[in-house]
């Protein structure tokens, strides 16, 4: 790896030379520009489709919608059925194209709960500029036939995680046409409807239907760039494992002041086995947690590398300090991690009252890296509660268990997917870079691993193709919560981005 990134670089620069000529960087903004009104058009109306993906009637509409949008732009379609919903694959041929890409897309959306939005429904678009005192203004959507201010917004749930990535592609297919560029590579797509249930079945799919989803490489059009919204490839992402962890007091809620210091509170339990999963630094404490990650000083180069200013990201997350897992951020993403994303004991605010809770639950996410054995990380965490003496189930205690046992606990995990983790200088690597080196006239920041998880691994895995992630959209988009939003210049460059990456010769 030594020197890769500079050896990429001249790769980069001479990539494509001896091919088709390239479309010049003004003409692929010009063609992007060109697809702009139409696709916000399409963006709002495609924003108005329910897409939380607990709901199969809204997602099964939206996997239609989604069918005919590829249908119209000659892409044959067809649903791979799977335990739950379809996948979408569409396929568009090249002629005299020997190579395929695979590109993956996702379709559904978190859920949402309107109470907590700045506007009546999350899934009616609205578009808003930033006043000077910090807020939003509502702006009417006539504005949009004017000169698009590249930092209004647009505000509804999935607008950026994912279906602005979904547009953006269809409309840069639609700017390659306008151009009469074929592009070098076969074109599958496959559009994932259940990509944030993080459903254990997707590796099982993809065993399935390797035949039909063979590639040469795989493309994901997802997430955000680097925090500076510098352009940006990722080349790695952290898998997902999860555990709901649940500790019992009373059969039924009692009162604090008839049986405080007499019944065990589950609160305080979970508290205890909670803390005792993390030291004062934020590491895990649980032995053999980070076995298997060793930082060289190339690696660490690699790392400083991607120009993180920690001491704004700090500030803006008003945090003073990071955990100590490791020196930097780039840095600690290349372990493992352990999250308490969610409790639930009792109640609180309006409703508190003056009870000692019956059960207390934590929802815990583990994300894993490619060195990780996530069966092992899980295990290790139930055998490390049993060691504080507790008798772990998989279901609820029966009244025999209470009567028996002094110390309960429910602990139901699952294990999604793995991580993946591609090199810098493999054939997408190189030609996604030139393609965005092209467009910009510099290197795009290139990250060895991204934070967060995209069911990506089962594909690498079963189908051994090189993967690599190219984000299209604004950093600081509020995905996965309230008022959730894409920047309208964000949304205009990926559709150049993926233009040039798409009209990119492959080397001879």
């Amino acid at each position: 790896m030594r020197n890769r990134v500079i050896v990429m670089a001249a790769v980069c620069a001479l990539w494509g030379a001896g091919a088709r000529a390239q479309l010049p960087p003004d003409a692929i903004r010009r063609h992007a520009d060109d697809q702009v009104p139409r696709a916000l058009e399409l963006f709002r109306e495609y924003l108005a489709l329910p897409n939380d993906a607990n709901n199969i009637e809204d997602l099964t509409h939206l996997i239609g919608w989604l069918e005919a949008q590829f249908a119209a732009r000659g892409f044959e379609t067809r649903q791979l059925e799977t335990e739950r919903l379809p996948l979408i694959l569409a396929e568009r041929s090249a002629p005299g194209a020997t190579r395929t890409a695979l590109v993956y897309l996702q379709a559904d959306g978190q859920p949402v709960d309107p109470g907590r939005w700045d506007q009546p429904d999350p899934y009616e678009a609205v578009l808003k500029r930033r006043t000077d005192d910090g807020g939003w203004e509502t702006l009417p959507w006539s504005r949009l036939e004017g000169d698009r201010h590249p930092e209004w917004r647009i505000f509804a749930r999935s607008a950026s995680d994912s279906k602005a990535p979904n547009i953006q592609f269809l409309a840069a297919i639609d700017a390659l046409d306008a151009a009469g560029v074929t592009p070098d590579v076969n074109l599958k797509v496959i559009v994932d409807p259940e990509e944030e249930m993080a459903l254990a079945h997707l590796p099982r799919d993809v065993v399935r239907y390797r035949d039909l989803l063979a590639a040469d490489m795989l493309v994901i059009f997802d997430g955000p760039p680097h925090v500076s919204n510098r352009p940006t490839l990722v080349f790695g992402a952290r898998g997902i494992a999860t555990f709901r962890l649940t500790t019992y007091g009373p059969r039924v809620p009692q009162h604090s002041g008839h049986y405080g210091n007499y019944l065990p509170n589950p609160g305080v339990r979970l508290a205890r086995i909670l803390a005792s999963l993390k030291d004062d630094a934020g590491r895990v404490t649980i032995p053999g947690f980070y076995d298997g990650i060793t930082i060289d000083d190339e690696t660490r180069a690699v790392l400083a590398r991607v120009p993180d200013d920690e001491a704004a990201i700090l500030d803006a997350m008003g945090v003073a300090e990071p955990d100590g897992v490791a020196p930097t951020l780039q840095e600690a993403i290349q372990y493992p991690s352990l999250n308490v994303r969610g409790l639930a004991s009792g109640w609180v605010g309006d409703q508190v009252r003056t009870i000692i809770p019956g059960t207390a639950t934590a929802e815990v996410d583990v994300r894993l890296v490619k060195e990780s054995d996530p069966e092992r990380l899980i295990r290790s965490i139930r055998e490390h509660i049993e060691g504080l003496g507790y008798r772990v189930l998989d279901r609820a205690p029966t009244d025999e268990e209470r009567r028996t046992h002094p110390r309960l606990a429910t602990f139901e995990s699952d294990i999604s997917y793995g991580a993946f983790r591609t090199a810098f200088d493999s054939e997408p690597g190189r030609w996604l870079a030139a393609g965005m080196t092209h467009l910009f006239g510099q290197m795009p920041i290139l990250i060895r691993t991204h934070g967060g998880s995209v069911p990506i691994a089962p594909f690498v895995s079963t189908l051994g193709v090189p993967a690599v992630l190219v984000p299209s959209v604004n950093p600081d988009n509020n995905q996965h919560s309230p008022n959730e939003n894409i920047r309208l210049g964000n949304f205009e460059e990926g559709i150049a981005i993926i233009l040039a990456v798409l009209a990119q010769p492959l080397a001879p």
